[in-house]
C-alpha cells in the first residue's frame, strides 16, 4: 500500500502553512526561528515527494534536501548566535525590542 503524492504535499502545505503563521505573528525570536525551520522542512517534505513521485523519479530531491538541512543547521548556529549576543545586550529575545540598527 502506497501513501500518494497529494498527502505529502497537504502535509508540507500545512507546516508550511503553521511556520509562515508563526513568523508573521510571534514576537519571540527563538520561536521566530523555529517557525523558519518548519518552513524548510515542509519544503524538505515536498522535495522528497516530487524525487519519488515525480516523473522523472531518481534520487535528486533527496540529495537537495540533504543540503537544505544542512543549510538549516548552519542557519540555526547563526541564528542561536545572534540571538543569545542579543540578549546579553539587551536581556530581552522579544523581536519588536530589537531595534539596535534604528538608533
Amino acid at each position: 500500500m502506497s501513501v500518494p503524492i497529494i498527502s505529502y504535499l497537504l502535509i508540507g502545505l500545512i507546516l508550511f502553512c503553521i511556520g509562515l503563521y508563526g513568523c508573521l505573528t510571534k514576537r519571540n525570536a527563538v520561536v521566530v526561528l523555529l517557525c523558519i525551520e518548519l518552513m524548510l522542512n515542509a519544503a524538505n517534505i515536498n522535495l522528497v515527494a516530487f524525487a519519488k513521485f515525480g516523473f522523472f523519479a531518481n534520487i535528486a530531491g533527496q540529495i537537495f534536501s540533504l543540503f537544505t538541512i544542512t543549510v538549516a543547521a548552519a542557519e540555526a548556529a547563526v541564528g542561536i548566535a545572534i540571538l543569545i549576543a542579543l540578549y546579553r545586550n539587551r536581556n530581552t529575545v522579544q523581536v519588536d525590542e530589537m531595534d539596535l540598527l534604528k538608533r
